[in-house]
């Protein structure tokens, strides 16, 4: 049997060059912390026990990593004095568990379940550490993996230490190691300081595992992959890298992006087959796009935000857009039509139904087959709470109309245009809520010549 994994996940870094009052790990990449992308990976290979160390006054670190793992233990280190250091806050956990440990960071939101997965592996093949390396296009900045005849790693020299001909090796550390040794907490209590920064290095630790008699392996994975984020730019980097991989596995799956580069998905997106995406369309958390939908361009969707987490669900063969807005709550029901700037929100829209041009629903439903005049307003909000407007099968509502909530439109009936609709309209009746038309003969061509003789 495979042994007991711990994973334990650093977040402690204060991340000062993201020039943020918030703390690095809980900037997002595709809507999610970056914090949730690692947390949910290592999810995947099922660790016994789950450890995030945060920093002082970290708190909402340790809500966000509750938040995404529930099974999560946090640990705070006092004083950020090394990545040895780091690990060591998480002693006590370390001290009860008897299998591998596995570390690696929270600010990689990039890294794949199975990468992490090779690494474990590596313990099984008979290497008491496992280090993560990449061969970088510019190694400049980042520890280098010192290895043997035999490919094993003798050392890790961070680049401030390292010599000149050992900053001309392109194999580097990525911070990722795994470790199947009998005590670690004990092995890293021996890591020392004599470096340039004066800190305890985890890396270290593969030197005096080796001198235990521990074999130290690489395993080596795409640089884009341990993409560590210290900064807007990176986090805008790694932001493309998850959307170019995100984007690739839509078209794979089904999906038409005719010009994939200007959509932008979010963690959570789910879409479907026989999908299409025209350009410039943002899916935001908590939209699902099932088969056979249309997002004409420049759209915007998405089921959470900063008052509400809800969904929002496209349904079979509706037809959105261009220029749609779905807020949460928007159930867009099978080949319903939402047409240019019109705006969804916490409203059901049924089968069939049509809402073409410039209108606002919201806390709603409307009925199947349905159509809804260009220029009308759901009015749900007194200023104090928000109320439902119902609008039954197959009613017909008139171009620059007012619903004003709460209020039904019945099976079947009709709004005329420009009415103001303040009481219920029973099924296959009118509603009609307008100034009658006054029509005067003759009146422009007598204002007209008014105006003229007063010039």
């Amino acid at each position: 049997m495979a042994a007991p994994l711990l994973i334990v996940v650093l977040a402690a870094g204060q991340g000062t060059r993201m020039r943020s009052d918030m703390p690095k790990v809980l900037h997002k990449i595709a809507g999610r912390s970056m914090l949730g992308h690692v947390l949910d990976v290592v999810r995947a290979l099922t660790p016994e026990r789950l450890a995030l160390v945060v920093g002082p006054e970290m708190e909402d670190v340790a809500a966000e990593g509750q938040a995404a793992a529930p099974v999560v233990e946090t640990f705070i280190q006092a004083e950020r004095r090394g990545t040895a250091d780091a690990v060591l806050a998480a002693a006590g956990v370390l001290a009860a568990h008897k299998g591998d440990v596995l570390v690696l960071y929270g600010d990689t939101p990039l890294i794949t379940a199975a990468t992490l997965k090779q690494m474990h592996d590596a313990l099984d093949q008979g290497a008491g550490v496992a280090v993560l390396g990449f061969e970088a296009a510019d190694p400049t900045g980042y520890g280098r993996l010192l290895t043997d005849a035999n490919g094993e790693v003798v050392a890790i020299r961070e680049h401030a230490d390292a010599s000149d001909a050992e900053r001309q090796i392109r194999l580097c550390n990525s911070g990722v190691m795994a470790f199947r040794v009998r005590d670690l907490a004990g092995l890293l209590r021996r890591v020392g300081t004599d470096n340039a920064k004066g800190e305890l290095y985890l890396t270290d630790a593969i030197e005096l595992a080796r001198s235990d008699g521990y074999a130290a392996r690489v395993v080596v994975c795409d640089e884009e992959e341990v993409l560590g984020v210290n900064d807007r730019t990176q986090l805008a980097a790694a932001e493309a890298i998850w959307q170019r991989r995100r984007r690739h596995e839509a078209m794979l799956g089904g999906a038409t992006l005719v010009a994939p580069e200007t959509v932008w998905l979010s963690y959570d997106t789910v879409i479907g087959r026989d999908v299409l995406i025209e350009p410039n369309v943002v899916i935001g958390a908590g939209v699902t796009i099932e088969d056979g939908v249309t997002l004409h361009a420049n759209c915007y969707m998405a089921g959470h935000d900063e008052k509400r987490r809800d969904t929002v669900i496209i349904r079979r063969g509706a037809v959105v857009g261009p220029y749609a807005r779905m807020r949460p709550g928007a159930d867009i029901g099978p080949d319903v039509h939402i047409g240019n700037f019109v705006e969804v929100k916490n409203a059901t829209i049924e089968a069939g139904a049509k809402a073409n041009h410039f209108a606002y629903m919201g806390d709603a439903r409307v009925g199947p087959g349905a159509n809804i005049g260009a220029g009308t307003i759901f009015c749900n909000y007194d200023g104090f709470e928000k109320h439902h407007t119902d609008v039954g099968a197959g009613v017909f509502i008139g171009s620059n109309s007012a619903l004003v909530a709460p209020v039904k439109i019945g099976d079947g009936a009709y709004v005329a245009a420009g009415s103001t609709i303040t009481k219920d309209v029973p099924a296959d009746a009118l509603g009609l809520a307008r100034a009658p038309q006054e029509t005067r003969e003759g009146w422009a061509a007598k204002y007209r010549a008014r105006r003229q003789r007063r010039k």
